[in-house]
């Protein structure tokens, strides 16, 4: 499998106009030079080659975080050069780390003591802390069947179709089966009560989002715990709830308050959330916490004395950079609940502006709800002619990025657009925004229709298609055009 392509089958070398003043011969694409450069030629070189990418700022596919303030981009770079692993070498590093994690527990309303400390473990994203989850429930599960006499050779997650990519990675790659309760249109998350249905003895975990990447919307944990727990009194069983607060983390506990989804939830064993997104800390933080020390395995954990004392460690990788745990600590200090709650809030009041502005335009139906995640899903109410896609490749033309993409099974006839509202997203760019959307839209209904229009409503026949076949013939042909136009060109990187 290739996991990565060329730029050009061409064009094998490097040329840059500017770094010209400081070296002559061209510099191989895909094998190391012979000679050294000059410092200021290799930064012209790849400062050239930066610019054309896309301007974080506008990136509205994105939850992570693309803005924060100097102060702590000073802190980062003071603290580039640590790395996080060396606990006894960095040990005010460690002690943020585990400040962090107690604060964010008692954040998720853990049951501590006042003097009790949280159990949990900073990672690169919420990807590794799911894991690190499901591997807790995986053991744990293993070694109540093994105690039992019972086999153990089969465990399953059970989640909604909605969920992100590192469930699937992480059935795969760790042998769990994932059952995935299917969507449905109009409703884009996980059904409780199917989910329970699904659960046997060898579920591991139900796996609830809250804030579903295709819409920001938060699942009914609460319900969830209720009918999994009656269904546990039932047969005897003791499965548990992980709650991936990925999106949703920092959110709920600033905007909805009485909202149950976390530890006040007996079920509720673990929690991961992305210090990244919502956290408001530049990519690579994540964090995994779990309700008390009876729910991670010891032996998951292990010991090692080779830097200087023994240091535990329950971590996919090993060395990592510091900069981002302090970063996380930085913002917890900095902006405290009062803070967090403000940025929240606006978040959510330019999410409202932008949704409003959509559907002042009445060409769109909204997918996303007010309540969950600060974010916009939308869909054309009439996609005949033109589709989202067409909408998400002209909004680059402004620099805007908006994803287009079909929902999961049983809802792929569904095509929706999505912009995620950041801290740095003002109401100003929200309403620019939606001027640029307006323009696009005007322009595809003077070009012609990119779709192939079926022979039999051409003709005025009576097989007129219904409009979700018709939804469905526009996303086939156009994921056709897409990939046939991306074999095509060569010059863009895949």
């Amino acid at each position: 499998m290739v996991l990565s392509k060329t730029f050009s089958e061409s064009d094998e070398s490097i040329h840059s106009t500017f770094a010209s003043r400081y070296v002559r011969n061209s510099l191989p694409r895909f094998t190391m030079p012979e000679n050294s450069i000059p410092k200021e030629a290799a930064y012209q070189i790849i400062n050239d080659e930066l610019m054309l990418d896309g301007n974080p700022r506008l990136n509205l596919a994105s939850f992570v975080t693309t803005w924060m303030e100097p102060e702590c981009d000073k802190l980062m770079m003071a603290a580039i050069n640590k790395n996080y692993v060396d606990m006894d070498e960095y040990p005010v590093t460690t002690e943020l780390q585990n400040r962090c994690v107690n604060m964010i527990a008692r954040l998720f309303n853990a049951p501590l003591e006042d003097s009790e400390t949280a159990v949990g473990v900073g990672t690169v994203g919420s990807s590794e802390a799911i894991m690190l989850a499901g591997l807790a429930f995986k053991r744990k599960w293993q070694n109540k069947r093994k105690a039992e006499g019972k086999p153990f050779d089969k465990p399953n997650i059970v989640t909604g179709a909605n969920v992100q990519v590192c469930w699937e990675k992480f059935a795969r790659y760790f042998e769990v089966e994932l059952k995935e309760v299917k969507l449905s249109e109009g409703y884009y998350v996980m059904d409780p009560v199917k989910a329970v249905e699904m659960v046997d003895e060898n579920t591991i975990c139900v796996a609830a989002i809250l804030g579903s990447t295709l819409n920001g919307e938060f699942e009914d944990v609460k319900l969830l715990n209720d009918l999994l727990a009656e269904k546990n009194k039932e047969t005897g069983w003791d499965t548990p709830i992980h709650v991936d607060a990925a999106s949703g983390g920092f959110i709920a506990p600033f905007l909805y308050p009485e909202l149950e989804w976390d530890f006040r939830l007996p079920l509720v064993k673990s929690i991961n959330v992305s210090g990244h997104k919502y956290g408001l800390v530049y990519a690579g933080i994540g964090w995994v916490i779990w309700r008390n020390k009876e729910d991670l395995p010891e032996e998951l954990i292990f010991h090692i004395n080779y830097l200087g004392a023994d240091q535990p460690t329950f971590t996919l990788n090993f060395s990592k950079g510091s900069s981002q745990v302090i970063a996380q600590y930085y913002q917890l200090i900095r902006l405290g609940f009062e803070g967090y709650r403000n940025v929240m809030e606006n978040c959510h009041e330019n999410a409202m502006v932008l949704k409003e502005g959509l559907e002042k335009t009445g060409r769109f139906n909204i997918v996303s709800k007010d309540e969950g995640v600060p974010l916009v899903a939308f869909s054309l109410k009439d996609n005949k002619r033109h589709d989202e896609f067409e909408v998400a490749e002209m909004l680059r033309r402004f620099g805007w990025i908006v994803p287009a993409y079909t929902m999961p099974a049983d809802a792929q006839h569904i095509t929706v657009l999505r912009v995620v509202i950041r801290e740095d997203f003002s109401r100003t760019l929200a309403e620019r925004l939606v001027l640029d959307i307006t323009k696009v839209l005007h322009e595809l209904d003077s070009l012609p229709s990119k779709v192939l229009v079926p022979a039999s409503e051409q003709n005025g026949r009576n097989g007129k298609k219904t409009e979700i076949e018709t939804q469905r013939e526009v996303t086939t042909y156009w994921r056709k055009f897409v990939s046939e136009r991306k074999a095509n060109n060569k010059n863009k990187i895949c």
